[in-house]
């Protein structure tokens, strides 16, 4: 059993600094030009699931206005936009709560 306790740590430690990592990474992202790995890499608490949603989003709706439309999106609510605000850019500004 002792075994165990090791792979759980270095599963914990894994997770953490993926986690951290992807705070570090994070660089501002243009919503109306992004790839969807783009907008996994670099906006906090959204994946490639959400990223392929925002993706898909733009590709029906047309341009993003405000990063708000975020929250029409399924699965992206307001603490994503509060995370980021500083990243999310719409025509190069910054969204502003």
């Amino acid at each position: 059993m002792s075994q165990y306790i090791p792979t759980a740590i270095s599963c914990a430690l894994l997770a953490a600094g993926l986690t951290l990592g992807q705070f570090a990474n994070a660089e501002p992202v243009e919503l109306n030009q992004a790839d969807a790995e783009a907008l996994a890499d670099n906006i906090v608490g959204v994946g490639p699931v959400l990223a392929e949603a925002i993706v898909a989003y733009r590709l029906e709706n047309g341009a993003f206005l405000s990063a708000d439309q975020l929250l029409e999106i399924p699965g992206l609510g307001p603490k994503i936009l509060e995370k980021n605000e500083k990243s999310l850019l719409v025509d190069g500004k910054a969204h502003k709560n």
